[in-house]
């Protein structure tokens, strides 16, 4: 190759690169596979290699790739957080394990090995103890300011266990966030029957998170934290990484309980065997593990380039893969109206089940890969969990293959569709879609909404395609017609007089059962008990604004606007008021009164600031249990605020609003407690 042809394709390499960058790093949506950017990285670094003149300082080579993700304060990491250089093969592995040891000059030296989490690179900055930053990791130099985000995160401490070791002045911890396996399957879950997009994986899903700017929305996703490195430490008297996370796992941080310390690359790669198999077992996902240099020491001498240290490599897994024909797509419609394409496949084996279809996600997606029925193409499975068509293989495509076309009308009612604002989801606008209604229906009578027992999937579409259910009141007239019930296949009179009994049983749910089963978008069943205890009654929730509902610790502002705009919608009216008619109950039980009492009956109260007796979540429990309300943000309504230490925003809005503020000994006072 000539320095002029080396020139163009470094460019090239270069734009897409950055262009995968800006992908992966800024909209969380990754186009290519982790295998698939490594060769591109790797072509591009051999070809500077080769023609050095022509490396530049903004070469992706020069960096570490992505831009901090908008909408965040940017904060500077005391000590870059590089990437580590990857490896697919033992070949590879054994000439680092060469480097090591020529950089070393043979003295001895032995590896921790970890695996590898497909989360989300975050550094947590303690200082005396307290957490006082959490920030992504960016361009490698800077990132941003997820802190508030970060708090919400249980496994993440606010502050750390002195016990018998003296806890540094800084503390700079690495670490993955990401979402266990089985707390994302369940939210996957709900969304569905909430007819909303499931997400496609844990780690897209992780990142899309912690762009949230509401924290109360990452709250509830349940996200976790593992300790896999370091920044600034100050003081230091440590002398091995595996030493140090006994310590840091004592100060209370989540560490691996799979850390392991060998003393050759041998044993690293026995290692690596073991959990080829054995990571199909854990409760998130993880491409590989990662060997490290132990002595701190050591880690000083070998050093590191410009974008990652000479002292640690990962060994990946390529993604357990199937390649199979795109026999069809069916459209799928949800409960929403959302219209998913699906890729009906030749049965194939992967990750020890057979797969006949696998997720297109959107048509956006479908654009990006550039599928057509009759393609041969790649299944992986995101996250272990979804079969997903990950990639085509374009040389086998024949002549016969066909388009995949967004439809024009939805493929169960022959509705029009339209795009979201934003143009990624498809949507059928009929609500009464035969499809929309089925898939209503069933999350109406599921075990966590109005718990009708005996509705399953057959029921539903013979309730529905024959006429005796259109909306969810007509449940409640089925008693009228008992005899056209009887007749439906499978049914009888014993399996209908219980399903009957099932069906008049749930009138007498509580009001957070029923706010469950509405289908209001984004509102699930820890939202809706919220709602219910809240305000005890529909028509008091009917009564509530937007801003009001804001209030209410655990509704920010999409879910406020989501619960007005159903409850104010003519469909929501219509639903609510069918309900009533037929006896459905409206009120949730007040809870007991405390003995001794309810001080603070009546009361709206925010707590900011580190208290000294409280954890945030036992003061706000305790609010409520005294009859007062725990209320998110400061407003006129707001009859005092409790500030403890470091006290932010909330205390400064109170003073500006003329709204009380007490310590926490006056609410102890105020609360009855001595």
């Amino acid at each position: 190759m000539t320095k002029r042809e080396a020139e163009k394709k470094i460019v090239q390499l270069r734009e897409e690169i950055r262009k995968h960058d800006y992908k992966y790093y800024v909209l969380a949506k990754p186009a290519i596979s982790d295998r698939q950017y490594d060769a591109l990285y790797d072509q591009l670094g051999k070809l500077e290699a080769q023609f050095p003149d022509l490396v530049t300082p903004d070469s992706p080579t020069q960096r570490v790739g992505g831009e901090p993700l908008p909408g965040f304060k940017q904060v500077t990491h005391a000590v870059a957080m590089l990437s580590i250089d990857n490896t697919y093969n033992e070949t590879e592995l054994r000439e680092f394990d060469e480097r090591v040891r020529k950089g070393l000059k043979n003295d001895a030296y032995q590896y921790v090995i970890d695996p590898k989490i497909d989360g989300v690179a975050v550094s947590l900055r303690y200082e005396a103890g307290q957490l006082m930053l959490a920030a992504t990791r960016g361009d490698g130099a800077s990132g941003d300011d997820i802190t508030q985000n970060a708090r919400t995160i249980r496994a993440i401490p606010l502050s750390l266990q002195a016990g018998k070791s003296r806890v540094p002045a800084v503390l700079e911890v690495r670490g993955e966030v990401f979402w266990p396996i089985k707390a994302f399957s369940a939210y996957n879950r709900e969304r569905e029957v909430r007819g909303e997009p499931v997400f496609a994986n844990p780690r897209n899903a992780t990142a899309g998170t912690l762009k949230q700017l509401d924290s109360r929305m990452v709250a509830e996703r349940r996200l976790a934290f593992v300790a896999h490195g370091f920044g600034q430490v100050e003081p230091t008297a440590f002398d091995t990484q595996y030493e140090m996370f006994q310590q840091i796992k004592q100060w209370g941080i989540p560490i691996s309980p799979y850390m392991k310390r060998v003393s050759t690359i041998d044993e690293a790669i026995k290692e690596i065997h073991k959990w080829d198999v054995r990571r199909e077992g854990l409760d998130y996902a993880t491409d590989g593990l990662v060997i490290k240099v132990d002595s701190l020491d050591q880690r000083g001498v070998l050093g590191v380039t410009s974008r990652s240290p000479r002292w640690c490599i990962a060994f990946k897994y390529a993604a357990e893969r199937a390649r199979t024909k795109l026999l069809s797509v069916r459209f799928q419609v949800g409960k929403l109206g959302t219209i998913t394409p699906v890729a009906n496949l030749d049965p194939v084996q992967l990750a020890g089940t057979t797969v006949k279809s696998a997720s297109l996600h959107n048509f956006d997606q479908v654009e990006r890969l550039g599928v057509r029925v009759g393609d041969f193409v790649y299944v992986e499975k995101a996250g272990e969990i979804i079969p997903q068509v990950v990639d085509v293989d374009r040389q086998a495509r024949g002549k016969d293959t066909k388009a995949i076309r967004p439809p024009g009308r939805c493929p169960e009612c022959g509705s029009e569709t339209v795009r979201d604002e934003g143009g990624v989801f498809l949507r059928c606008v009929n609500p009464s879609c035969p499809a929309q209604i089925k898939e209503r229906l069933r999350y109406f009578c599921a075990r966590d909404q109005m718990d009708i027992e005996g509705v399953g999937i057959a029921l539903v579409e013979q309730l529905v395609d024959t006429g005796l259910v259109c909306e969810f009141a007509d449940l409640y007239k089925l008693e009228d017609r008992r005899d056209e019930l009887i007749d439906l296949e499978r049914m009888g009179a014993k399996s209908a007089d219980n399903l009957l009994s099932n069906i008049e049983r749930s009138k007498s749910h509580p009001l957070a059962r029923l706010l469950a089963a509405l289908n209001m978008p984004h509102i699930g069943v820890n939202t809706a008990a919220i709602l219910a205890d809240e305000y005890g009654s529909m028509d008091a929730l009917v009564e509530a604004g937007v801003e009001e509902l804001q209030e209410i610790e655990g509704i920010g502002p999409e879910l406020a606007e989501s619960i007005y705009s159903f409850l104010h919608s003519r469909q929501g009216q219509i639903t609510i008021e069918s309900l009533r008619k037929v006896g459905v109950n409206m009120t949730q039980p007040r809870k007991r009164a405390r003995v001794g009492g309810q001080p603070l009956a009546g009361k709206s109260i925010v707590v900011t600031g580190a208290l000294e007796h409280y954890s945030r979540k036992a003061i706000e429990d305790l609010i409520k249990e005294l009859g007062g309300k725990a209320a998110g943000s400061v407003s006129k309504k707001t009859d005092f605020v409790v500030a403890g230490s470091d006290a932010g925003s909330k205390l400064d809005k109170a003073r500006s609003l003329g709204v009380e503020v007490i310590d926490e000994n006056e609410f102890r006072k105020r609360a009855g407690i001595k």
